[in-house]
């Protein structure tokens, strides 16, 4: 069994190892599609078999999958050791089930009766079982916020693809509203975005994979999603487009999901249809001020809750008070919605390299909303938005 050569794997997994020596785990088993993808930088798409990263301390990642994903995996992984279980053809595997083929290189880990690190807040209740019954003598516990730290805190190759899959979003913001502008239905806009997102990944990145994490019964092959809600159905925060048209003086939500190689940006926009009625559009240049004035204070060294009180200070002043909201952004990467949040209980500080959204919002259920995010990268000295298309005061 190899030992860890730090110039070969990502700084990732010497956070991890860090933290395990911490928490005093001897080894994490990772069935959680985004982590296990973390671990090993292999996504099957569809995960009717787990993929099972396994990290024990100063040892080299190993990935166990089946029998039927191996030539995927080894083109794909970064992880040189991989072993399979289950049958498929004449392939050679561990044996028939993954409990058995985790026992055994446990077993040669040294750590199958030691502290077995799992993602509590992931695992369904029988494979908690298949685990106690695979490895009898281990003693579990949770290493669910530990995964989520190390998270925290993206890598260059991370940053490289959340700055591709942003570049790709903006493109499709872009294109949303001009087809909004040409007086699109909400599902022509998404239609036409998602559209030149492809195209502009197809000719633009050919080593870039856009599938996202699917789950044990279906996969998710394309990640370049353009949701589309006018009118009254802002209210609706996330839902598929119609075939319904914004009317004249209507405010447009257009939310934009993307990834690259697994890390994921957002591009949010609220664009007017015509001049707004005045309720609207008071909201709409409160939330744009508010922005600004927190964005003047993004900078490492900054508590999460620093922002989002600066944002409750805004809204106050300006008459909303009554209108918090309860995030005004959320950690992106591996998911399109990670743990953090930017609220008023988080205790967390800005450090270089993490990546979040940034959307403090406007909701006056009934009457009014805004919706406006990017993702943003903290450096060593500020920020950098890595979404850049046309933001402010949108009317077409």
């Amino acid at each position: 069994m190899n030992k860890i050569s730090p110039s070969s794997l990502p700084p990732r997994v010497g956070r991890l190892n860090a933290g395990m020596a911490k928490q005093d785990v001897d080894v994490i088993v990772s069935f959680k599609p985004e982590n296990s993808f973390y671990f090993t930088g292999f996504n099957p798409i569809i995960y009717s078999h787990p993929v099972i990263a396994i990290l024990a301390r100063d040892r080299d990642p190993i990935m166990l999958v089946h029998a039927l994903r191996d030539d995927h995996g080894r083109a794909s992984a970064w992880v040189p050791d991989i072993r399979l279980y289950g049958a498929w053809s004449t392939k050679v595997t561990m044996g028939p089930n993954w409990q058995d083929a985790l026992a055994s290189i446990l077993g040669d880990l040294g750590v199958a009766a030691k502290t077995v690190g799992i993602e509590e807040e992931f695992i369904s209740i029988q494979r908690l079982a298949q685990l106690r019954k695979a490895l009898p003598d281990a003693a579990f516990t949770d290493v669910s916020p530990l995964i989520d730290h190390c998270r925290l805190i993206k890598d260059p190759d991370e940053i490289a693809q959340a700055r591709i899959a942003a570049k790709i979003a903006d493109l499709g913001m872009d294109t949303a509203v001009e087809t909004l502008a040409a007086g699109g239905t909400e599902r022509d806009v998404a239609i036409a975005s998602m559209h030149a997102m492809n195209r502009f990944w197809a000719e633009n990145y050919p080593d870039v994979e856009v599938c996202d994490f699917g789950s044990l019964e279906g996969g998710a092959q394309n990640g370049l999603w353009t949701w589309v809600l006018s009118g009254p159905r802002m209210f609706f925060n996330c839902d598929n487009p119609t075939q319904r048209k914004p009317q004249r003086g209507e405010a447009v939500s257009v939310l934009i999901w993307t990834i690259a190689n697994g890390i994921h940006a957002e591009n949010e926009r609220t664009v007017a249809m015509g001049p707004l009625p005045e309720v609207n559009r008071r909201a709409l240049d409160a939330i744009l001020e508010i922005r600004e004035e927190v964005d003047a204070i993004i900078r490492p060294g900054v508590r999460y809750r620093d922002l989002f009180e600066k944002t409750r200070e805004g809204l106050t002043k300006r008459g909303y008070g009554a209108n918090i909201p309860g995030r005004i952004g959320h950690g992106i990467g591996l998911g399109a919605h990670e743990h953090s949040s930017l609220d008023a209980n988080s205790s967390l500080v800005l450090e270089p390299g993490m990546i979040f959204t940034f959307e403090p919002n406007i909701r006056v259920p009934g009457i009014c909303a805004t919706q406006i995010s990017d993702t943003v990268l903290i450096t060593e000295t500020g920020r950098e938005y890595l979404t850049r298309s046309a933001g402010g005061y949108l009317e077409v």
